[in-house]
């Protein structure tokens, strides 16, 4: 074969190629321009939804430290009014942790403990707010429960490995000390006092209650 006869049969063959190519067109093109039309448009409902979901931030965290502003003045009713406005996903979880604070600020201890219990029962809270909102119900409780039943609550706090195991110890040190346990609240100060994670403050606090619980133990 010539290169002449090569290159007739190439022209020939784009030429095919390209008449192809024009009836798929024909065919299907419609439905390329609804798919790059669909393209486009789900890229500007993603950037509106994420220009919604930042202004609703915005909005939340306004709303929120308003609240922590209010709350800290000793403004509880209208810190609380605040955090009611409070939806955001990200903030709202926030905003109840720091409602049942506030609560248990004002002396309403049984509407603190039920709002606290509420978020650690929600599946859909973070675990370790959940922790939080656990270990912050127990201080509420050592003036009425029993060191059994804070043991109930919070004894999976009472391991080493624990984040929040000084805290459970110190809790249930008080309980046991209302009820005049001061064995059981010796041992447990006693844990909290030694533990090198414990804050400065928190081995303050075991040392003193150790203190006053030495008189009581039998010599």
């Amino acid at each position: 074969m010539s290169e002449s006869d090569d290159a007739i049969f190439r022209e020939v063959d784009d030429e095919v190629r390209q008449d192809e190519y024009k009836k798929l067109w024909d065919k299907y093109g419609k439905y390329a321009g609804t798919v790059a039309l669909l393209f486009v448009g789900a890229v500007a409902a993603w950037q509106g939804y994420q220009y919604y979901q930042q202004k609703q931030a915005e909005e939340a965290s306004v709303f929120y430290f308003d609240a922590l502003k209010k709350a800290t003045s000793g403004k509880g009713d209208d810190a609380l009014a605040s955090l009611a406005l409070v939806h955001h996903v990200g903030y709202s979880q926030l905003a109840q942790i720091q409602q049942a604070s506030i609560l248990g600020s004002k002396g309403d201890v049984e509407k603190a403990v039920a709002a606290y219990d509420a978020f650690a029962a929600d599946a859909k809270s973070d675990a370790a707010l959940v922790d939080l909102a656990r270990i912050r119900a127990g201080y509420l409780l050592v003036d009425t429960q029993s060191p059994d039943q804070l043991l109930t609550r919070l004894g999976r706090f009472d391991k080493d490995d624990a984040l929040w195991h000084n805290e459970a110890r110190e809790i249930f040190g008080l309980s046991a000390w209302r009820v005049k346990d001061f064995v059981m609240s010796d041992r447990y100060f006693k844990a909290v006092a030694a533990d090198k994670e414990a804050s400065g403050a928190m081995k303050q606090r075991a040392e003193m209650m150790l203190q006053l619980i030495s008189p009581n133990l039998k010599k």
